[in-house]
């Protein structure tokens, strides 16, 4: 059988696809652990700048697969305490490690992102959709909350009142109506995706690897802080990048209207 996630690279820019097209991609336990694995190749490789993220077929990811979650208690008698363990050292994984990627990441949403599918997409740092993706909070049709983080993320995207529109609904949103919402940054159709995501992509690692690393480090960490400590963390940030060849190297680009040739240090 097929790897279930696929990792290739283009120079800077690492690209992930969720494999299993037979199960709408969805996040099993092999699935789970090639993504953990994949994200974390991305994250200890300095030269790659972007990841992109996306799903193989016709669907991101329908998420939990619900065949294993009804077994937890119908046929396994999984106790509370187990089903606890379960999702905290499971599904649960990928948001604590998504949240420590300094390496940014472009979802490409091919199609349906539905449950902890659409909360993947949540995790990601960018947005883009196909024209027949659809993004779906649907947890509470079969009786269960987001476990995976999609409480946290999804209200500091869409805002909470239409984050809990999509909960307390359970009702599907169209590519376009995400990108009124914000979910989404652009809406292209179908065989566009993977060219516009490269082309985002393009931009975001035409700047110096180790600041967008520490760009993205410090977004991360205004999120959870104060402003003094924010304001701090960045002084001390500005310290070191001012150090860096890459610094001068971008100013004197700009000054003699050149392309800059980033070293990474």
């Amino acid at each position: 059988m097929s790897d279930p996630v696929l990792f290739a690279r283009d120079e800077s820019v690492a690209t992930i696809t969720l494999n299993r097209d037979d199960s709408r991609n969805s996040l099993t336990d092999e699935v789970i652990e090639g993504l953990l694995d994949a994200m974390a190749k991305a994250e200890g490789d300095s030269s790659v700048s972007c990841v992109i993220l996306t799903g193989a077929g016709k669907a991101f990811s329908s998420g939990g697969n619900l065949r294993d979650i009804g077994a937890m208690t119908a046929e396994k008698g999984m106790s509370p305490l187990d089903i606890e363990a379960w999702y905290t050292n499971g599904i649960q994984r990928i948001p604590l490690l998504m949240e420590q990627l300094t390496v940014p990441v472009i979802a490409a949403v091919n199609g349906p992102a539905i449950g902890a599918g659409n909360d993947l997409a949540t995790m990601c740092d960018m947005r883009i959709a196909s024209s027949k993706a659809l993004f779906a909070e649907s947890f509470l049709k079969v009786g269960i909350i987001p476990g995976d983080g999609g409480a946290w993320f999804l209200p500091r995207i869409v805002g909470y009142a239409r984050a809990a529109e999509m909960l307390y609904t359970a009702e599907a949103i169209s590519a376009q109506k995400a990108l009124d919402w914000g979910l989404v940054s652009q809406v292209v159709e179908p065989d566009d995706l993977m060219d516009a995501a490269k082309a985002l992509a393009a931009k975001v690692v035409a700047n110096p690897p180790f600041a967008l690393r520490k760009g993205k480090e410090i977004m991360l960490a205004a999120q959870r802080m104060g402003l003094e400590d924010s304001l701090a963390k960045a002084a001390l940030t500005q310290g070191v990048l001012q150090q860096m060849e890459d610094h001068q190297e971008a100013v004197h680009a700009i000054l003699e209207k050149r392309k800059p040739d980033f070293k990474g240090r």
